[in-house]
């Protein structure tokens, strides 16, 4: 899987110096990657106490990845590509 462009998205923000340059969310030191991480295991209401984050800044992030996630569109009129052209 190829690595997100964090930098698209306006929740995050990652400063040299600040936790090491992690992406964080914006103006804490909470790494993104920790509240992703955690969500495997926990609700969005229990990472949201435990870590101090909004419901919010979770959804913008969660968004951010699902959208980048996404697979572009074809351009329209165009052929799908055959292997073997005849």
């Amino acid at each position: 899987m190829a690595s997100l462009n964090w930098s698209q998205c306006s929740a995050v923000e990652s400063i040299p110096g600040k936790v090491s340059g992690a992406w964080v969310f914006r103006d804490t030191r909470l790494p993104v990657a920790t509240v992703i991480e955690n969500l495997e295991d926990l609700s969005i209401e229990e990472v949201m106490e435990q870590f101090d984050v909004t419901r919010e800044q979770i959804a913008a992030v969660l968004e951010f990845v699902a959208l980048s996630l996404q697979t572009p569109a074809p351009p329209v009129g165009s052929e799908p590509m055959h292997a073997h052209p005849f």
